[in-house]
């Protein structure tokens, strides 16, 4: 990929190159949330940690793989969000800062709308892309993390339990799937390269592996530890794509 590239050149000429700059387009997981509460008054409240997502976690291994290098991050996540309203802010929250690669990874949020979202969704993810790759900036899709495949015991709110009951159907069901399945298809035609993590979170479940127990919040965020599978998969990405 060309960002290896960049990141070489940087290396071989600090003084005479462009920083590095990585943009992340996502939701929730992208932005850095995890855990999630109840408060007094019965609303739902989410911690953010960012300095634990995968886009630091990146940037972590970058700096060992490429010490001498600046890479500039810009998270573009936005909790909740979906490739359909990501599709009217890209421009704003992403090419204006003029990328030289975008990381884009939705499915999470959009499969919540079943069947009738899913052209939507892909038709989201085409304009997303194009506009990327207009606009002069390198495009990988990745897919997300599995979410909960059942109401988790630690969960001892019936409003939280009611939601996570709502996930889980929407990854048992396998609409999940059906996106990130029609995601893949879509990418082979853009020929846009995709870092299939989702993929490995499913050969980990037929390991025998509790999916349901990698999540900070037992419903869909990952917890720290897993963000660092998604960093990881990116390097991989970068230097096989």
């Amino acid at each position: 990929m060309r960002i290896i590239d960049k990141l070489a050149a940087r290396a071989r000429d600090n003084q005479g190159k462009p920083t590095v700059t990585i943009a992340f387009l996502g939701d929730s997981v992208t932005q850095g949330c995890f855990e999630v509460y109840l408060k007094n008054d019965g609303n739902i409240e989410t911690i953010y940690d960012p300095r634990h997502a995968y886009h630091r976690q990146l940037q972590d291994i970058l700096a060992v793989l490429y010490p001498s290098v600046p890479v500039n991050i810009i998270n573009a996540g936005i909790s909740g969000d979906s490739a359909v309203s990501a599709c009217k802010r890209v421009q704003r929250d992403v090419i204006a800062r003029q990328p030289d690669l975008t990381v884009v990874c939705f499915g999470l949020n959009d499969c919540g709308h079943g069947e009738a979202g899913l052209s939507a969704y892909v038709d989201s993810l085409a304009k997303i892309f194009r506009d990327l790759r207009a606009a002069g900036s390198e495009v990988v899709f990745m897919t997300p993390n599995m979410m909960a495949t059942e109401v988790s015991c630690h969960l001892p709110h019936n409003a939280v339990r009611d939601i996570a009951a709502s996930i889980v159907h929407s990854q048992v069901s396998g609409m999940l799937d059906r996106y990130l399945n029609a995601a893949r298809e879509l990418c082979q035609q853009e020929q846009v390269p995709v870092c299939d993590c989702y993929q490995k979170w499913q050969r980990m479940q037929e390991g025998g592996v509790n999916i349901t127990e990698l999540l900070s919040n037992y419903i869909n965020h990952p917890t720290r530890e897993m963000n660092w599978l998604f960093a990881y998969s990116l390097v991989e990405t970068f230097f096989t794509a």
